[in-house]
């Protein structure tokens, strides 16, 4: 299963942070860690909007 569909699950509330884990097979604090990472689109969006306003 593809791990941005799951951590999705687990933002949205379907699945708890366990069994975010569990499928991902990692532990608890490795899945907190990718969930406060930003998405690549998210961080190119982040980024553009920095070096407008600078």
């Amino acid at each position: 299963m593809d791990k941005r569909k799951v951590i999705t699950a687990y933002k949205r509330g379907f699945i708890t942070l366990q069994e975010c884990a569990q499928i991902l097979g990692i532990d608890s604090l490795q899945v907190m860690g990718m969930v406060n990472e930003p998405e690549p689109a998210e961080l190119a969006r982040v980024l553009a909007k920095k070096s407008v306003n600078s």
